[in-house]
């Protein structure tokens, strides 16, 4: 219909025009036809404003490729530049200057996070190249990306592998190498594992793993100490350029309580780097051995292989009940594993359910149950079809220390069966695997508590145990997540009615604190009815006093961020007319992560480039990127057109247009009849 309101002002225009035209011949005007003309001119226009049409306007702007440079500002940068930080400063800065005239430059440090100002300081102490390259992901969006350069020494000491993370831009990674990759002297403490609880008067190991670059001919002890004493030492001797070596401690101590450990590397001669020598260790010591049920539905080769992961921990008596051979009660015990419990056939009470508990779930589970004795999870069940499951390992996860090599252990290992077709885990769980296909979905999982609560969603540790021996020749990595995680679970039993729990004994200087606590009543209910609070010491007795937050049903507080040390603590409550109190220490190390290596990495700079269409130069070739950028034809400008739409009476011009006709009529008449 627009049309014809278009058509009906053109007809009006010129029939105003035509009559205009006739009068002023009749009264001999000069030119008729000019002020005809102006007059349709001007009834046009008006007819235009009052139609109200929209003005659809193309402008088009030309989007240079955006060039991100991603410099390196963690600590070890400034050890591997030394002296020619200056030089360095001057080729990234010339660099910039060539690419600005064709290309927009964004220019950003990185360590652990993203740095927008005061760059070429290298303070960071932690080192994410992925996390990096995923701002940068994040942040381009709909922009147009060219490429992305990274200057670093390729050490990452935080987030995942970014050789194995896939980022979605398709654009070239140019890497610049800074640093030496010869490989420098260095002696050091890679790991250390141990159980977190151990009975008295039992022996128990302590093990480590020691690592070494260029020591040869280095012949010296590995110590285990207590309390500033030697309490056992492992000789080792290192011949040849490169040294790995696990070793262990067997101990023993009949004092209950938690116990600081030491392991120390004695400093090799000309060893410059001392700071990873040693490793702090804790270990709590009960009096009585904790009673553990392993219950399951069915005979099942899961079970076997727990029984064997759990063999030779003599802080734990383990009870294996089978089928109809599960116990109604398990008041009996600390700490119980449910494979494929509660199911059909074999319901749980919620008040067997109040203590530690490891659920591993299958298709014979009853998931309503489930849900009902315990809170880490909902669990849907579908169709009961099992999917092939691959883990994902949370490389965030701080529960406890898993082995070296958890990475290329899990890379070979086969999928889980799982039935559970969605998970909503609670926000207070933790997780040690998510599933590959799924990341958001967690696998296996912990909830801290006074009754903690650990989950895994499918069936297959037997495969796992038997691919790591077939491909390693050991179980260690797949038995290490089965005691951590009982460990986990037999950490908090106790019989005391209020109780401070930590995650862990020993945190890194770069982390807050986070303490929780857990209050039962006469039913053995959690709650957290009176205030509760605590006092944390330090090793000249300084303290410092917090109260709990409430926290659901518990207490928790974060205390933030503490300087290297050993400190102890004592929370405290009021109940039923009773002080009651939980005293425990824990320990601050200084993890200087950036001094754990030495050397460059350039393997991995190279490994980037190629994965992304790439190419590797020294970091004293920087400024040769820019050749290699500018004859790259995939990076250039691009023409982006955006379309508006507005209201012709929102163009205020319009209006002195038509004002400006209507004045050089009446000027053009009054001229003409003046004459």
């Amino acid at each position: 219909m627009h049309w014809l309101y278009w058509i009906l002002a053109l007809i009006v225009s010129f029939a105003a025009a035509y009559w205009v035209y006739r009068a002023d011949v009749k009264r001999a005007v000069p030119y008729p036809w000019l002020t005809a003309g102006l007059r349709g001119l001007i009834i046009f226009l008006t007819a235009l404003l009052l139609l109200a049409p929209a003005i659809t306007v193309h402008r088009y702007e030309t989007q240079k490729p955006v060039v991100v440079i991603l410099q390196d500002e963690s600590s070890s940068i400034a050890r591997e530049l030394h002296r020619d930080s200056s030089t360095f400063r001057k080729n990234v800065n010339e660099l910039i200057d060539k690419l600005s005239d064709n290309y927009k430059v964004i220019h950003q440090g990185f360590g652990s996070e993203i740095q927008t100002d005061s760059l070429y300081t290298y303070q960071q102490r932690e080192t994410d190249i992925a996390g990096a390259l995923q701002k940068v992901e994040e942040a381009m969006g709909s922009q147009n990306l060219g490429a992305v350069i990274l200057a670093s020494d390729g050490r990452y000491n935080q987030g995942a592998n970014p050789l194995l993370q896939q980022f979605a831009f398709k654009v070239p990674v140019y890497t610049a190498g800074i640093g030496d990759t010869a490989t420098q002297k260095d002696l050091r403490i890679a790991n250390t594992y141990a159980n977190k609880t151990v009975a008295a008067r039992s022996r128990f190991e302590i093990k480590a793993d020691v690592l070494a670059k260029v020591c040869n001919g280095y012949s010296n002890s590995i110590q285990l100490l207590e309390n500033g004493s030697v309490v056992a030492n492992t000789p080792i001797s290192i011949s040849g350029d490169r040294f790995d070596k696990s070793v262990s401690f067997s101990i023993s101590t009949d004092k209950p309580g938690l116990h600081h450990y030491i392991v120390n590397a004695p400093v090799a001669e000309g060893e410059e780097n001392t700071a990873n020598n040693r490793r702090d260790v804790f270990v709590e010591v009960v009096e009585d051995k904790k009673q553990i049920l392993l219950a399951a539905a069915a005979p099942h080769p899961d079970v076997n292989a727990i029984q064997e992961a759990l063999k030779g921990m003599d802080a734990y008596q383990l009870t294996v009940k089978i089928g109809d051979a599960v116990p109604a009660s398990f008041s009996a015990y600390q700490v119980v594993i449910l494979h494929q419990l509660p199911s059909t056939f074999q319901n749980l009470s919620s008040q067997d359910m109040r203590k530690p508990a490891w659920y591993i779930l299958g298709t014979q589970t009853n998931p309503p149950t489930l849900n009902r004795v315990q809170q880490a999870a909902g669990i849907t069940y579908g169709n009961l079809i099992a999917r092939n499951v691959f883990p994902l390992y949370n490389t965030s996860f701080s529960g406890f220390t898993l082995p070296q090599g958890l990475q290329s252990v899990l890379d070979k290992m086969p999928p889980l069966s799982v039935t559970a077709a969605n998970v909503q885990a609670a926000a207070s769980t933790t997780a040690l695997f998510n599933q590959k296909d799924n990341p958001q979905q967690p696998l296996w999982f912990f909830q801290q508590g006074n009754a903690p609560t650990a989950m895994l969603l499918g069936e297959g540790l037997w495969r796992w145990r038997m691919y790591e021996y077939k491909n390693f020749g050991k179980h260690d990595v797949v038995d290490e997540c089965i005691r951590q995680t009982i460990a986990f679970l037999a950490a908090n039993t106790n019989d005391k009615p209020f109780r401070a729990v930590l995650p862990k004994y020993v945190w890194s200087d770069q982390e807050a604190i986070t303490i929780g606590a857990y209050l039962l009543n006469a039913n053995n209910e959690q709650i957290n009815t009176p205030e509760a609070k605590i006092s944390i010491t330090d090793s000249a007795n300084r303290k410092r006093d917090f109260s709990f937050e409430r926290s659901g049903n518990s207490y928790r507080i974060n205390t933030g961020i503490w300087p290297g040390g050993t400190y102890n603590y004592t929370a405290t409550t009021s109940y039923n007319g009773k002080t009651l109190t939980s005293t425990g220490s824990f320990t601050v190390a200084l993890v200087p992560l950036e001094m754990m290596e030495t050397g460059a990495d350039y393997n991995l700079l190279y490994g980037l480039a190629h994965k992304y269409n790439g190419s590797f130069v020294p970091a004293a070739n920087i400024v040769s990127l820019y050749d290699t950028i500018a004859n790259n034809k995939n990076i250039k400008p691009i023409i982006q057109t955006n379309t508006e739409t507005a209201p012709l009476v929102d163009w205020k011009w319009f209006f002195f247009v038509i004002l400006l006709l209507a004045v050089a009529e009446w000027l053009l008449r009054k001229y003409w009849m003046a004459q």
